[in-house]
């Protein structure tokens, strides 16, 4: 027996192992752990969808450019955020926008037990409804990640799981500028391949309330005006999985 070679092949097939967990797990448009929302099959939709608000200035402004150009986005809220601007909440959910559940504290749910990922379900559809007055259908993972217990509780809440498939990578310090670009290189993507775009941008920031989010106000402000009348603006349930 060649034992090296034995080991070697171990090691490399755990190795495949672990990365495609991770695949499955944290990748935005893998479908293996269960059906989630990416996009539709028009090149010409897309979808701006904005996490981890509300965010106070940044939430507002956003509210303004979207009225402007009469286009309505997805806006996916952290739960303990919700509790302290609820009045923003009501907001955004009467200009017409969809809101939806990014749970309560942000973590990875890939690696959090069965009870916590429940918890943080729960008690950000109660923190919504509790604004709102009105039911919370959609559900979007922290970083993507999940499982397929995780897909199955939101499920059991009556959450439909959205991922997406474009990213303007905007959580760090940036610009417009740079956001659009990472956007359109998606979007081109997308496109070739037939598919609409489900846009990843960020009012807020799970750290904090009042997390700077300029570059990305202004990113949406410049693809609303490039786009306008080119392609149509939906929110995710448009889409169904």
């Amino acid at each position: 027996m060649n034992v090296p070679l034995t080991a070697a092949s171990a090691a490399a097939a755990i190795g495949l192992g672990v990365g495609g967990y991770f695949y499955a797990g944290m990748w935005p448009t893998s479908q293996i752990f269960g059906r989630a929302v990416v996009a539709g099959h028009d090149p010409a939709e897309f979808a701006l969808t904005y996490d981890d608000g509300p965010n106070d200035r940044c939430t507002e402004e956003l509210l303004e450019i979207l009225a402007r150009h009469e286009v309505r986005a997805t806006f996916f809220m952290i739960g303990r955020f919700v509790r302290e601007r609820g009045a923003l909440v009501r907001r955004v959910r009467a200009a017409g926008h969809l809101v939806a559940n990014h749970t309560f504290t942000h973590p990875v749910l890939l690696f959090e037990k069965h009870a916590k990922v429940r918890e943080e379900l729960a008690s950000t559809n109660a923190a919504l409804e509790d604004a709102l007055g009105e039911r919370v259908t959609h559900f979007r993972p922290p970083h993507g990640a999940r499982r397929p217990d995780v897909l199955r509780a939101a499920r059991e809440m009556g959450l439909t799981p959205v991922l997406w498939n474009a990213m303007g990578y905007d959580w760090k310090p940036t610009t417009g500028d740079a956001i659009l670009a990472n956007l359109d290189r998606s979007i081109a993507r997308n496109q070739r391949r037939g598919r609409g775009s489900n846009l990843l941008l960020h009012d807020g920031g799970q750290a904090s309330i009042g997390q700077d989010r300029k570059a990305s106000v202004r990113a949406t402000e410049m693809l609303l005006e490039r786009e306008r009348g080119r392609v149509r603006f939906v929110t995710v349930d448009a889409w169904q999985a």
